[in-house]
């Protein structure tokens, strides 16, 4: 007789899953059959069917059984979904998410604004709220950070200076995270597994010192895991050079600017415009009047290129 309930993803690779049941256990599950049942085609064409935090039908051969098949992933309230490049695929990095938390540093390794604007375009378009974490605030922040932080407070999105290695800040992250499934995400090195690891207890994730050769980060988490802190469950996820955006069609980005949103429809030429070149566009104006950031807007135009091309340089 087999027993079925519900479980949700913790981590996977190659198919095989970890899965925390509603009976407390955590069982290794394949997909039945090979292929995972899902009425809303929320795994096809993915590098990775299943995430952390997705939520799925397991049917095992008994309760004392630590293995397990899944059966159907149940629908999602949303996915955090970045281009993988190499996979020559989009992945979902976490499912049902509350907070995406976008670490980011002001040196070691150097800040890097235009990774969290695509990373924000992301989170926008998938419905996920942002916050950005930044780690290391025991080092000096440079002039450009200051004002890239300021410019993305007046734009609504929530910013809070942290230190895994002084503690600082951890207070106010409990707080705002607390009762939510959030998931980590930032370039390798940043400090992601090290901010999860002050937080609370929990199995530690390996962190690991960052490359001298390169100021880089070494990827230390190599795949998405799903932790509990008490009463937060937090994806911690494999450090990325770079994030390239999914699911957004060039002409929608602006949408997904808040400061260019409002100006998008006011062009002369209305949707179709590129927002480039054109006379009576809405958004050169603002750039050219100073309403509209200078550095958001080329961090914009690259995307829209990258989009438009799918050539993300380096």
């Amino acid at each position: 007789m087999s027993i079925v309930a519900a479980g949700m993803v913790l981590c996977g690779s190659n198919n095989v899953f970890d899965v925390e049941c509603s009976d407390g256990i955590i069982r290794r599950c394949s997909i039945k059959g090979k292929k995972l049942k899902d009425s809303g085609g929320n795994t096809t064409g993915y590098y990775n069917p299943l995430a952390p935090g997705d939520t799925v039908d397991i049917e095992s051969a008994s309760p004392d059984d630590f293995q397990a098949q899944i059966r159907a992933l149940r629908p999602r309230k949303n996915a955090f979904v970045r281009w993988n490049l190499k996979g020559r695929a989009p992945q979902i990095l976490a499912a049902n998410v509350d907070y995406v938390v976008l670490v980011t540093t002001p040196d070691e390794p150097p800040f890097r604004p235009r990774f969290i604007d695509r990373a924000l375009v992301q989170a926008e378009h998938d419905g996920v709220t942002p916050l950005i974490a930044s780690n290391k605030c025991d080092l000096p922040f440079s002039a450009g950070m200051e004002e890239r932080l300021s410019l993305w407070q007046s734009l609504g999105y929530r910013t809070l200076r942290a230190s895994a290695k002084s503690g600082a800040g951890l207070a106010e992250l409990k707080e705002i995270l607390s009762g939510k499934l959030s998931v980590f995400a930032g370039q390798s090195g940043v400090g992601k597994s090290s901010l999860i690891n002050a937080l609370g207890t929990a199995r530690s994730q390996k962190t690991g010192k960052l490359s001298e050769k390169y100021n880089r980060g070494n990827h230390t988490t190599s795949k998405g895991v799903l932790l509990r802190l008490g009463d937060m469950a937090i994806i911690d996820t494999p450090g990325v050079r770079r994030f390239i955006p999914f699911g957004i069609e060039p002409g929608e980005l602006a949408w997904y600017f808040p400061e260019m949103r409002p100006l998008a429809g006011q062009c002369a030429f209305g949707l179709s415009c590129s927002h480039t070149v054109e006379t009576g566009c809405a958004v050169l104006e603002a750039l050219k009047a100073g309403r509209l950031d200078k550095e958001r807007y080329e961090s914009w135009r690259r995307m829209y290129a990258g989009l438009e091309t799918g050539d993300w340089g380096d």
